[in-house]
Formats: C-alpha cells, structure tokens, sequence
C-alpha cells in the first residue's frame, strides 16, 4: 500500500471567534415569529426569553421566501438572538455575523460582551440571526456525521506513493474526485431547491427583511470574515439603506473559488511562520530549542504529519477515529486564527511530538469544524461547501485543481495544495445556483469601513485593500499584527476607529494605518 496523503481542507473563513451552527428548532423559542402573509416583510418578531445564553437576550423566528423569484412559493425560517442595548440613549440594532460560511451570527449575541465595547453595546440592540440554511434556522443537511468525518479526515492514495496532494497520481485524483462527488450528490438528494437558494445574495436579502421587522430604516451591521462578503453583498443590493457597516477581515468578492483557496494558503502561511517564531523563542517549544530557525522548525512539524500519515497518532477520546495526518493539520490549521489558541497548540504539538498523542491537535480540528455534537457538525460542513461553490465560480476541470494544488505548494508547501483541493465540491455545483461572477462597488452607499490585518491568517490583507478599493465609498483601516480580523484584537487604535464609525459615523482618512493615526494624534 502507497503512502497516504491528507484531505482536503475546504476554504474556511471562521471569523472573531468560532461559532459553531445548531440543529433548526434547538434553542429557538416555541411559536416562532408570528403570523406570515404574502410579503414577509408583513409579519412580526414575536421575542421570547431564550432557553440558553445571556441573561435578557430576546429569540424569534421570522420566514422568508426560500426562492426570491418566487415570494408567494415555499417559505423557510431564519431564527434570531438578540440582545437588548444597556443604556436609554439607543441608535437602533446593530446586526452581527462571525464568518465561517456556517458560523451562527445567533451564537455570536453571547459573545458580545467581549467582542463589542461597552460603549457599542449601551447604544445598540445587538441582533444576530442564523443565515438560510446554517444551524438553527431551515438546516442544509448534505452528509450524515460519519460521511462528514469520513470526507474532513479522508487519507487519498497517490500513485507510486505519492507523499502529497500536490502529486496525487491517477488513483489519488480518481479517489478524490469521487468524494467531492458525492458530496455534492447528497445535497441534491437532501435538498435539491435549498442549495440553489443558500448563496450571499439571498442571505442579504434575509438580512433586508430583518432590518425591517426590527424598525431600522438603515442597516447598522459588523461582519467578521465571510460576514464581510455578506455586508458588501447587501450595500450592492441596498445602497440607500446603508448606515454604517463595518467588514473586518474582507473577502474580495471578485475573484472565483478556486483563487480564493489558493490565495488564503498565503495567508495561513504567513501565520504559520509567526506561530512557529513564537514558539521557538520559548523554552518548551515541541519544534527545536535555541537557534533553530524557521525553516528548520516547519520542517519538524512537517516530519511529525509525514509520521502521521504513515502510522496515526493516538486519540484518547475513545471515538474510533485515527489522528492521521488530515486530522493533524486540521488541529493545527485551527490555532492559527487567533494569537490565543498559539499556547494550546503547542502543548497539543508537545503531547504529539513526545507522547505520540494526538488527541489536542484533533479536538482543536474538531472545534475549526463545528464538531460540537453530531447535528452541529454535519450542518455546518454542509453550509459552508455549499455558499462557497454558490457564490462564485470554479473550475469544472479537475486538472485545474491539480495544477492550483502544485502552484500552491510552491508559496505554501503545508497548506497550500489542501486549500485548493478544498475547493474541488465547487466543480460539481449546479450551474444555475452558482452567482455571476464580478466586483462589488455599491454605489450610492455611505461610508463603509473595512478593517483589515497585516499578517491575517485566513483572509489576506490584500482581500481587505482590494474590498475597499472596490466599494465606492469604502474606506480601509489597518491593523498591523497577527491573527484573524482586527475589531477587539488588542488595537486601542482599531477599536476606538470602528466604536466612532458605529457611534458618531466617523470617517478616518482613507487607508489610515493606526501606527499613522497615532503619530498624527501625538503630533
């Protein structure tokens, strides 16, 4: 038998924090959102006490049409959190999404008290709501949970031994292909009309008649990660109804699905690099002690997943499931989000490299990917393949992934031919659900602020510089460090910009580098 290689990794764009999705129904309040007539912009929020959170957050559920060129047609249900603002003087609701696609913007509410300001929320109601198709609004279900960790944890056989996916051979690529397949397969049994109507364009849409049910006459909206695209897709739609709207850490909608992947291998690059000078400026690092280089020390972490691939490390859950090297870079892949999971790592890469346990590095892959029970696991999965191959095109040739995949390799040899493998679900998606490709400039918007990291690990900086040149009248603020997004990322400059952009609709000079601003404020 050849030397096994590792799944693919699809383009996952987590943003502030991870949020995993829940099953339609769970933790939303009985009776749902009142009576629904022909418009569903005629219907009202009925809030109920929700059965888990924060103390005085408020649930709901609204419908909306599940195909918009058919509003009199099929309806589904969007459920929605909100949490009242603290103090009398409120603007109106600030609307909220964490990213993903898949991530719960109903979950988020509960992390509002450490990722919006004091000020933010005495002034807004925050309001977050599961987008169409995501957890405990109408679920898309593709793959049962033991398909999905089959396909997440997936080991393809190259020919001749093949040691990489940027090298799959004849069988690797047969393999490959028929997995990508097959989950397309099954969300066309399971449901046919909802992943031809699960796309950005209709979540703006969504967020459209939820800003009006909750009485604001413009949209006040902060969106980490994918949430930008959400956020720039409904200024394109809903120029005149922009009032702030704040896309930290951007997508740059222009450019199709594979690019994408192959792109943000650049960006997991650049944040392994920094994870792995960190750690070998510490004492305990698992990847070589004092003056080992950079290089050297990817080079050790690169052993420990050949070493995986070959024999699986141990994984004390108990589950079944062998910690091979899918699983490992999954784990690994997660803590470079944010500067506060670099520790966890570490002792997860410690426990592998001197234990042989694999246990961390696959619980941290299993939070990446929503695997907090069976229901949220497989949903979330299925949400994001499924807005991903439904907001821009992809090849429909497999050797286009198999080139991307080598052309990766050379910028990011970790990552970079799992990220465009990850993409290849995308080259089975129906033609007629996928949107038309092209930028965003949503012209006749006021002022949009984009928020963008130097050194981000899913969403280059160049995502975020090419957002706001697109955007008419977007305007970038940059944060210059490590991690995924800016907002509330330990920037006092970056944070009090985005506070005076949601508060008082203060614009900043265009591309105003904090490091800058702070210089002029001293000058």
């Amino acid at each position: 038998m050849g030397t096994r290689v590792r799944g693919p990794l699809a383009v996952l764009l987590v943003g502030a924090v991870l949020v995993s999705g829940c099953t339609a129904g769970e933790d939303a309040p009985e009776g749902g959102g009142g009576g629904v007539r022909a418009d569903a912009t005629e219907q009202e929020l009925v809030w109920e006490d929700c059965e888990s959170g924060l103390p005085g957050s408020e649930c709901a559920v609204f419908e909306v049409p599940l195909d918009y060129e058919d509003p009199a047609g099929e309806r589904i249900e969007i459920a929605v959190k909100r949490l009242p603002a603290t103090g009398d003087d409120v603007i109106g609701s600030l609307l909220i999404n964490p990213g993903g696609p898949g991530g719960s913007g109903y979950d988020f509410v509960d992390h509002a008290p450490y990722k919006f300001s004091e000020a933010v929320r005495e002034s807004f109601d925050v309001v977050g709501f599961d987008p169409r198709g995501v957890g405990r609004s109408t679920p898309l279900t593709c793959l049962d949970a033991e398909e999905i960790d089959e396909f997440l944890g997936a080991d393809y056989g190259g020919e001749q031994g093949a040691d990489d996916l940027a090298d799959l051979g004849p069988e690797g690529l047969a393999e490959i292909e028929a997995a990508n397949r097959a989950f397309v397969e099954a969300c066309e049994e399971n449901a046919p009309e909802l992943m031809r109507n699960i796309g950005t364009a209709d979540v703006a849409r969504d967020m459209d008649v939820l800003r009006g049910l909750l009485g604001d006459e413009e949209l006040s909206y902060f969106g980490a990660s994918y949430g930008t695209h959400i956020g720039a897709r409904y200024a394109e739609q809903f120029p005149e109804r922009v009032r702030a709207l704040v896309l930290d850490g951007a997508v740059d909608p222009s450019q199709d699905q594979l690019s994408v992947s192959v792109e943000q291998a650049t960006g997991f690059e650049t944040a392994l690099r920094s994870f792995v000078q960190d750690c070998l400026d510490r004492p305990d690092c698992p990847l070589g002690g004092p003056g080992t280089s950079v290089d050297e020390g990817i080079a050790a972490l690169e052993a420990l997943f050949a070493a995986a691939g070959e024999e699986p490390l141990s994984n004390i859950t108990g589950d079944g499931r062998e910690v091979n090297r899918a699983r490992a870079e999954l784990g690994v892949v997660a803590a470079l989000y944010t500067e506060n999971r670099w520790p966890m790592v570490r002792e997860a890469l410690t426990d592998a490299t001197e234990e042989g346990d694999g246990t961390g590095l696959l619980l941290l892959g299993d939070e990446l990917y929503g695997r907090g029970d069976t229901a949220k696991y497989e949903n979330s999965t299925a949400a994001l393949t499924a807005v991903n191959c439904s907001d821009s095109a992809a090849p429909r040739d497999v050797e286009a992934y198999a080139e991307a995949a080598a052309d990766a390799a050379e910028e990011s040899p970790v990552f970079g031919p799992m990220l465009a493998w990850g993409a290849l679900a995308c080259a089975f998606w129906p033609q007629e659900a996928v949107a038309p490709p092209g930028e965003l400039d949503a012209a006749g918007a006021d002022p949009i602020m984009v928020v963008g990291t130097t050194r981000d690990s899913a969403t280059p900086y160049a995502w975020s510089e090419a957002l706001a040149s697109q955007l008419d009248s977007g305007f970038l603020v940059t944060r210059d460090g490590d991690g995924h997004t800016g907002y509330r990322m330990g920037d006092h400059c970056v944070d009090t910009m985005v506070d005076e952009y949601l508060l008082e609709l203060a614009v900043p000079e265009d591309g105003m580098a904090c490091a800058d601003h702070l210089a002029e404020a001293a000058g």
